[in-house]
């Protein structure tokens, strides 16, 4: 790896763009990982907790390397900005079901479940964080995945109630959050192999009116559905 590479702005820029997707889109598998070991007795708990998180850190740097590796061919990462505009859309209306996981009675079993939960809502994660390493110089993404994800897990798996509380104090943080992936989603649109030669021909320099368009449509529509849902439970 080029350590010139450190003092390049686009390097950090998506470095804190790594740690602040995947900080608040791991909420939801931080309250996984709580609920997948509150039946154990204390001094199992933290046990499940880390060896749970370590082999679910493990799982998920591999599957987003993968992920930037099949984002550089034709098409995907058209399909990756819809995936992310609808991750930000959710991340906003705040839809989540994860209170009916079930908790196991074995550490083995609490590992388990936490990893395959992890599994399957990793996609989210994974895709996200793909894209905001792509921001930044191309000789260094496995690095900054690696490093971004790393500096991130701590903080939540020791500070996810503290997170989850300022979330709920600041929603601003989540609106701010939405926006970023939809911001990710307009740049990652415009830059697929497949349009982008196109796209800069008959526009020219493009990315940025995507991305506005990007966080537009996660804020507008997000915030739609948030008020929907907020209407339906008030209703019920």
């Amino acid at each position: 790896m080029d350590f010139a590479a450190f003092s390049d702005p686009l390097f950090w820029s998506a470095l804190l763009s790594i740690m602040v997707v995947n900080i608040l889109l791991s909420g939801d598998n931080a309250v996984v990982i709580a609920l997948a070991s509150r039946n154990l007795p204390a001094h199992q708990q933290k046990k499940a907790i880390f060896w749970g998180s370590f082999a679910a850190i493990v799982m998920r740097v591999v599957l987003t390397i993968v992920a930037v590796k099949l984002l550089s061919l034709p098409y995907l990462k058209i399909i990756g900005s819809i995936l992310l505009l609808y991750i930000g859309v959710q991340l906003l209306a705040d839809s989540g079901g994860e209170e009916d996981m079930k908790a196991s009675s074995s550490i083995w079993g609490a590992i388990r479940t936490i990893l395959i939960a992890d599994l399957v809502m990793s996609l989210d994660n994974v895709l996200a964080v793909a894209a905001a390493a792509q921001e930044g110089p191309q000789a260094t993404q496995t690095f900054l995945l690696i490093i971004g994800l790393a500096l991130s897990i701590p903080l939540i798996i020791f500070g996810s109630a503290l997170l989850l509380k300022v979330m709920d104090r600041f929603p601003i943080i989540i609106t701010a959050g939405a926006g970023l992936l939809g911001l990710l989603a307009g740049g990652m649109f415009v830059d697929d192999p497949a349009l982008s030669a196109n796209i800069q021909e008959a526009f020219g320099d493009a990315e940025t009116a995507f991305e506005i368009i990007g966080v537009g449509i996660v804020i507008g529509l997000g915030t739609y559905f948030k008020k929907k849902n907020a209407k339906k439970h008030a209703s019920e």
